[in-house]
């Protein structure tokens, strides 16, 4: 049963005598009724006392009836209120128009009927309730979304800091080599499986990110067949350990983008993936790359076509929503969340470009296209000389971690390659440290007991100046964690798990 809609209504009518009238009108329908005559005062009692809605007649001694509903509708405290204009005089077109735009939400012609005013009455307060429920739950659903994107930070964040131990005691193992090929089997299995998980995250966190409008392109130019070549150096091992042929074609001249490079890979890298997932043992992969149009209209084009299980007709349109799945079977065995295709999608239109599917259906394999805007060709540039000494320098390096996996498998990696390492397992005790050992470079995390990484970045700028190099190694990947990071002071951002590869090459650099 729905309640009735009973209200405190403020008349406002500087006519004795209709104020008196729709106010024993509104009393007898059961609602509570407060009165003004000048627009000042209904301003005053508007408010004070909030009432839920104003009948108020457009002709008044002190303001007109509109410019008390645009001064109703310009302060937060009262701009919820119902307005209802009336008036016996101004009932053209024009003056409702006017009473509308000012900020009346009804206009009402006197004279009226009783059961006319009620009507209309009930028919606003049902209006505002109706906005008030729907601002209520929108609230509840931003403070839903909030908190889930707090729960995915924490999660992501719980679940990189043991990747990051796992996957640098493997690359530990990887420099180690073994004849037993069962133990190669276990220790490649091991890796595939850690970068999987990996990239599983990351996927998760950045289409939360994206749908909030939250992720930031970090443009450069590049060729886009360097991009490729270095994710098919990073797949290649996949499709062969599952027994797939993997062909690639790429054109020998550079195809210039203006994009982001780690972007761009996490969107082939999905796309490959999929095809290395979907397509059974002896089948094959097909990485074609051309260049469609010329000038300023000209696109780079890249075709990824399988062998594999294919699409079947109804999944095309939605095959980019999220959590849409081409695997229809009961045992799921492809795995995957559904949230891969609509990453990939989502960066390519961050980027101005698209892409499509397409399929024959299933069993016959699918394709998927992906189109990106050109930039202007590079010019030709001279090379310079190389560096004579190239070769990697040990370093005095701080490691600041509170995970003890981590921390001991990160400082038996640093120590393979040949640097000289002191610890700390707490905030403090990484300042401390810095101060007395005074290292070349510190790899601090960020969500540390006592003093934080941000904090410890502060603290070591301060009292050691530039001497030191600071590196953030964090479960916390946002653009947000980044820039605040650089804020703090340090030198560069890197999430967890941090590949060694990628580790070893960012201490060669610096």
């Amino acid at each position: 049963m729905v309640e009735p809609l009973l209200a405190t209504v403020l008349v406002v009518n500087d006519d004795e005598a209709s104020r008196y009238t729709a106010s024993r009108i509104l009393e007898l329908a059961g609602h509570r009724v407060l009165e003004a005559a000048t627009g000042g005062e209904a301003l005053r009692l508007a408010s004070q006392l909030r009432p839920d809605l104003i009948v108020l007649d457009v002709k008044l001694p002190d303001l007109s009836g509109y410019e008390v509903a645009a001064r109703l509708r310009s302060h937060p405290d009262t701009a919820s209120i119902a307005v209802m204009h009336t008036s016996a005089t101004f009932v053209t077109a024009d003056k409702r128009v006017l009473g509308l735009d000012s900020g009346a939400d009804a206009y009402l012609t006197e004279p009226f009927e009783p059961a006319e005013l009620i009507a209309m009455v009930k028919s606003l307060l049902r209006l505002r309730r109706a906005e008030r429920e729907l601002r209520q739950r929108a609230d509840q659903l931003t403070d839903a979304d909030r908190r889930k994107d707090e729960f995915l930070a924490m999660l992501a964040h719980e679940l990189r800091n043991p990747l990051a131990a796992i996957m640098t005691a493997i690359g530990i193992l990887e420099r180690k080599p073994t004849e037993d090929a069962k133990e190669s089997r276990m220790r490649s299995i091991i890796q595939r499986q850690t970068h999987h998980l990996a990239r599983l995250v990351d996927d998760l966190l950045d289409v939360s990110r994206i749908t909030r409008g939250k992720v930031e392109l970090r443009r450069e130019r590049l060729d886009l067949c360097g991009v490729l070549q270095q994710v098919l150096v990073l797949i290649r091992p996949v499709a062969e350990g599952r027994q797939l042929r993997l062909e690639s074609h790429l054109p020998d001249s550079p195809l210039w983008l203006n994009a982001d490079a780690t972007r761009l890979e996490q969107v082939f890298m999905n796309l490959l993936d999929n095809a290395t997932k979907y397509t059974d043992a002896g089948g094959s992969i097909s990485l074609r790359v051309l260049q469609e149009g010329s000038g300023g209209g000209a696109r780079a084009v890249v075709r990824l076509q399988d062998t594999g299980i294919g699409i079947p007709a109804h999944k095309l349109p939605s095959i980019f929503e999220l959590f849409s799945q081409a695997d229809e079977s009961l045992e799921r065995s492809r795995g995957g969340l559904g949230i891969g295709l609509t990453l990939v999608r989502n960066l390519v239109e961050l980027h101005g470009g698209s892409i499509s599917a397409h399929s024959a259906g299933p069993g016959r394999g699918s394709e998927f296209v992906v189109k990106l805007p050109m930039a202007a060709s590079m010019p030709a540039l001279a090379r310079g000389p190389l560096c004579l000494d190239e070769r990697p320098r040990h370093r005095r390096i701080l490691l600041v971690e509170d995970n003890s996996d981590a921390r001991q498998a990160l400082k038996d990696l640093l120590e393979l390659w040949g640097h000289q390492v002191e610890v700390a397992q707490d905030g403090m005790g990484g300042v401390a440290m810095a101060l007395q050992a005074r290292p070349d470079l510190a790899l601090v995390d960020i969500g540390l007991p006592g003093l934080d990484g941000y904090r410890v970045a502060q603290e070591l700028r301060a009292r050691v100046g530039e001497e030191i190099r600071l590196v953030a190694i964090t479960g916390y990947g946002g653009p947000e964690d980044r820039h605040r990071a650089l804020q703090a002071g340090f030198d560069h951002h890197l999430v967890k798990p941090v590949k060694p590869d990628e580790l070893d090459r960012l201490l060669t650099e610096l």
